[in-house]
């Protein structure tokens, strides 16, 4: 029995990701055979991709999250045909992961669902979630009634944090790049009540509105952190989460210059203990109901995983990026 699998052999462009058929793999005794329906892509999968994750060797299934249904669970964990989804834990990077039609992740670092949504919807969420949930509450430390500022609020995460945290009862804001209206719409949709069109001086725009930020999620990275942290209120939380201005590290920090007074400056990158606290139930029943809209942005065929890529990282998608493997 063979299943189609995206294999990468070498680092580089988006084409090194190569369709190929490979053997279902076998679940052992702590681990959940999943037919996969639906992945999402996340940057980290590009910047292995790209040769920047040294401990990951080649030839390797990339792919960190997946979401489908039970094919078999020796340890009796789950039941065949259980709707799941799994993440983190090295899937994807230590052994292989949900760019296929099936993944053998352990059944430990897996959660059942209950959703009736659709695959697309499912599959866009797991880690989506568990970032955005995780960076809000573990790492924020939100609470009703915080004034939030999203920078990056166009990103999956971004939209997905906007909706969680108005859900929550907090003011949220939102920067883009973008001056269009379609934009603001799509940021007022998922629950931005102030759309601040970045310049890369959005702290600027604050200081003059008069009202900073109790909460800043930061999710372009070391290239706008500075001017995030000027945004955030004494005893202000600033948490940098995202890297989409791909930009790894400063070419000088000086932290008593560039830390406001009294603002805490921390970071988040959830793994597998995160993704079985985020309530994704919870989270899907939301979506149901239509109190927490999900941005899927673009939609792919398992065989269109180049062209995925692409899109990803030219950053043309709008929203959470899925891949369909039927």
């Amino acid at each position: 029995m063979s299943m189609k699998a995206v294999v990468i052999h070498e680092a580089g462009a988006p084409d090194v990701l190569k369709l190929e058929q490979r053997p279902i793999p076998t679940p052992a005794v702590d681990e959940v055979l999943i037919r996969v329906k639906a992945f999402g892509l996340n940057r980290s999968e590009m910047f292995t991709r790209q040769g920047h994750s040294p401990n990951v060797r080649f030839p390797r299934v990339l792919g960190i999250e997946a979401a489908g249904v039970v094919e078999a669970c020796p340890s009796g964990k789950f039941q065949p045909g259980d709707k799941v989804a799994s993440a983190m834990a090295g899937m994807g990077r230590d052994f292989d992961g949900g760019y296929a039609e099936y993944t053998c992740p352990k059944a430990v670092n897996t959660q059942l669902l209950t959703t009736q949504l659709d695959w697309q919807v499912v599959g866009a969420v797991p880690e989506m979630l568990q970032t955005a949930y995780g960076s809000l509450f573990k790492a924020l430390k939100l609470v009703a009634g915080d004034r939030l500022l999203v920078r990056g609020g166009t990103t999956s995460v971004g939209l997905a944090a906007a909706a969680i945290a108005r859900n929550h009862g907090c003011f949220v804001a939102g920067t883009t790049r973008s001056s269009s209206p379609e934009t603001a719409e799509l940021m007022h949709k998922s629950g931005v009540e102030e759309v601040i069109v970045d310049d890369g001086k959005v702290a600027d725009k604050v200081e003059s509105g008069g009202k900073k930020f109790d909460k800043v999620l930061e999710l372009v990275g070391t290239t706008t952190l500075k001017d995030s942290l000027k945004c955030a209120v004494e005893g202000g939380i600033v948490c940098m989460t995202g890297i989409v201005g791909n930009s790894w590290s400063f070419q000088e920090f000086s932290p008593m210059d560039v830390i406001p007074h009294c603002v805490s400056l921390t970071v988040y990158s959830g793994g597998p203990n995160e993704f079985m606290e985020t309530p994704l139930n919870e989270l899907l029943k939301q979506i149901e109901a239509g109190t927490m809209p999900v941005q899927v942005g673009k939609v792919f065929k398992i065989d269109q995983i180049v062209e995925a890529h692409e899109t990803m990282e030219k950053n043309l998608a709008r929203g959470k990026i899925v891949v369909l493997t039927e």
